[in-house]
């Protein structure tokens, strides 16, 4: 199997889907073998833990500067030996110093379709809230690889999700996260490990 790292800031309700993922089989040609967070006492770690899944807190304030923090996530993610990384509501911006260790080999879940709604300064609520004030009538979630331009890797899976009428950013958050973040996470990340082992 391949070793997957997921990267992670916060509560984790990705992390959970592909820990649910794994259990069910719909995982089944990785293997989650570690959880990095950049964040101390994020919840995400707990539910790491929980699945007795090896975890690590990298600060990028005791580490100095953003190299020093690249440098030592991608110790940490050699240790493990570690092949395929999935970022997870991970809250930093990686350079190209460390995407390019790693080719078609770093997976990102963005909350809308791309090329819409996306890049720097698009996360999170900000992300909804640009979708509902433009009027789109869809929106949806996108599965891509990471290179150093934010949101701009080759796109592996889409999945749309409705926009409904009296929509608030937080109520289209979460059936963007039910309807496909949680789907379309686990499937991609299948997808690319199972293109590993077939040594495509």
């Amino acid at each position: 199997m391949i070793n997957i790292a997921v990267l992670v800031s916060g509560g984790g309700t990705n992390l959970q889907a592909l820990i649910d993922a794994q259990a069910s089989g719909i995982l089944h040609s990785g293997k989650i073998s570690l959880v990095v967070s950049n964040t101390a006492g994020a919840y995400a770690l707990e539910r790491a833990r929980k699945a007795g899944i090896a975890t690590e807190t990298i600060l990028k304030k005791e580490c100095g500067s953003q190299a020093a923090f690249e440098e030592k996530l991608a110790q940490v993610l050699d240790s493990h030996g570690i092949q395929v990384i999935v970022l997870a509501g991970f809250m930093t911006i990686l350079t190209e110093n460390f995407t390019a260790r790693y080719p078609r080999r770093i997976l990102n879940i963005h909350p809308s379709l791309i090329p819409s709604f996306c890049g720097e300064g698009f996360y999170g609520l900000r992300v909804h809230q640009a979708a509902l004030d433009y009027g789109v009538k869809v929106t949806g979630a996108t599965v891509h690889f990471v290179n150093e331009i934010p949101d701009g890797g080759e796109i592996i899976a889409q999945k749309a999700v409705e926009i409904l009428p009296g929509d608030t950013p937080e109520i289209l958050q979460r059936r963007v996260m039910e309807q496909a973040e949680w789907i379309l996470l686990p499937q991609a990340a299948e997808t690319v490990c199972a293109s590993m082992l077939g040594g495509e």
